[in-house]
């Protein structure tokens, strides 16, 4: 994932075309499962427990907290941010993407 988010940022910082869809949603998608994932390998690491999980509750309000910066906040204060309510979507479904992999994976 982390891979793909790089690629697609590299692209656009060089100016490269891209596909709207891959341009303007799949990075948005992919920012919870990496977030998410590098929360829980600290905690892992910190805990010394490899079989901790973020509960949904968290991974949940984590997703409306960045909809709110990102999609509420930001646009407000910032002409480079603009809001999105596709974004606010995505950001869900990456936590629960994210929060079901992980318990498929560590079962």
């Amino acid at each position: 994932m982390c891979l793909i988010a790089l690629i697609i940022y590299g692209m656009q910082k060089m100016m490269l075309p891209l596909p709207s869809f891959i341009n303007n949603y799949v990075n948005d998608f992919l920012c919870l499962p990496i977030i998410l994932g590098g929360i829980s390998f600290a905690i892992r690491r910190l805990k010394k427990d490899p079989f901790f999980r973020l509960p949904l509750v968290f991974i949940i309000c984590f997703a409306a907290y960045y909809s709110f910066y990102f999609e509420y906040y930001l646009p407000q204060i910032n002409p480079r941010y603009t809001s999105d309510w596709i974004d606010v979507a995505l950001y869900f479904l990456g936590g629960f993407v994210y929060f079901f992999g992980e318990n498929k994976l560590l079962q």
